[in-house]
């Protein structure tokens, strides 16, 4: 059996929008496969869509109720075997660094008395499938296949615009695991996050976009890259809501303007440096308990000149569970009329406590539209979940936490 650096390299060697098809033809030679698929999740993460070449692709798949939406939700693979017994399906998470892209279902023929693939066809299969992930992400740069295969209906101009400004909706490492959402994911309007990290800093940026449609999409585009600017260039989150706050006034004037939550996770200690520019709010889950965090609200980027920032601080604990919502969650209206309630959305955090960061957007946004029912969203959405688990090791600091100033 090849080395999985033989996979990678094969993939590597290929043509973008060739990568399936060759690993396609890999593990069909490799493991004698009936089938080969790849499903990429949709940008609303409920529907797996096969990659073909459209439109002559297989329908959709549900994330909630079908055997790869099983093993997209566990991260885990997952094995069926057909009616007759004849063959057995693996389905496997198709994933680079916590960000759930699909799944890669492969039909193998089975062996007498088998009650699945042996453990080391199924080991060979996920890294088959990881060096997939890997290089679908890198591919995208240069073809539109795997996006194409994401998408259940056209995207409007300004979710293109939001959706190709966003890092992805899902990252995870020792120290802490991350989930995102936005909604209604084909026509979003202005609300944005971001996130960076690097060996011992977290910076995260959660955006409540003002306006509708391309304009609102332009704003939020700005003050995002002016922020990556400010950081890549290694200015500290002050200087960092300074220039974006100074980028978006000078090109508007006051007129518009970005409410933006800035956070710096210090890794090895949990120390949080945060700027609320009048933002999305924050809640933490601790031990069970469902609190806000109360921040003192500054004016949002862009809405004066020469706004001076100040930095508040709090320490996350391991275990903590922070929850950032934008004002789409809260001023959504049910069909009577009925705003969606800040107790509502505290017994959904509650409700949602035993679910992955990544899955956690997703669910309280589900719980949100049933409230709102099926009519068109007046504003967007968005629902960011950070799991803190703390760094492993003496690095840790072990001290009390430190109250918000």
């Amino acid at each position: 059996m090849d080395r999985p650096s033989a996979v990678e390299r094969s993939l590597r060697e290929a043509a973008p929008h060739e990568i399936f098809d060759v690993l396609r033809s890999l593990i069909e030679r490799r493991h004698r496969a009936r089938a080969v698929e790849l499903l990429m999740a949709d940008y609303a993460m409920t529907r797996l869509q096969p990659v073909g070449v459209l439109p002559h692709t297989r329908p959709p798949l549900s994330v909630h109720d079908s055997a790869p939406g099983r093993a997209f939700g566990a991260q885990e693979a997952h094995c069926v075997s057909d009616g007759s017994g004849s063959t057995v399906t693996a389905h496997l998470p198709v994933s680079v660094r916590g960000d759930r892209l699909g799944v890669l279902s492969v039909t193998l023929e089975a062996g007498e008395g088998d009650c699945g693939p042996a453990a080391e066809v199924l080991e060979d299969l996920q890294e088959c499938a990881n060096a997939l992930a890997h290089e679908v992400v890198v591919a995208e740069r240069d073809t539109d296949l795997f996006l194409q295969a994401r998408r259940a209906e056209r995207l409007t101009l300004a979710a293109e615009m939001q959706w190709q400004l966003l890092p992805g909706r899902s990252c995870a490492r020792p120290e802490y695991s991350l989930g995102a959402q936005l909604e209604p994911a084909y026509a979003i309007f202005g609300d944005s996050f971001d996130w960076s990290a690097s060996a011992d800093d977290l910076y995260v940026t959660v955006s409540n976009g003002m306006g509708e449609g391309i304009d609102a999409a332009l704003l939020t585009n700005l003050a995002i890259n002016a922020l990556r600017n400010a950081r890549r260039a290694g200015l500290g989150l002050v200087d960092q809501a300074y220039l974006a706050d100074q980028a978006v006034h000078g090109q508007h004037q006051g007129r518009l303007y970005l409410s933006t939550l800035l956070l710096r996770f210090h890794l090895p200690t949990g120390e949080v440096e945060i700027i609320d520019a009048g933002s999305p709010r924050i809640w933490r889950l601790r031990r069970g308990v469902v609190e806000a965090i109360e921040l003192e609200a500054q004016m949002p980027l862009g809405m004066f000149e020469d706004t001076a920032y100040v930095p508040q601080r709090f320490r996350v604990e391991p275990g903590d569970r922070l929850l950032f919502v934008s004002d789409g969650v809260y001023d959504a209206l049910s069909p009577g009329g009925e705003r969606y309630s800040l107790r509502a959305l505290a017994a959904s955090i509650s409700a949602t406590r035993l679910l992955p960061a990544s899955q956690v957007p997703r669910a309280v946004l589900r719980e949100l539209l049933g409230h709102r029912g099926s009519g068109p969203a007046v504003d967007d959405s968005l629902v960011m979940c950070l799991d803190w688990h703390g760094r492993p090791g003496p690095d840790r600091d072990a001290g009390p936490p430190t109250p918000a100033t």
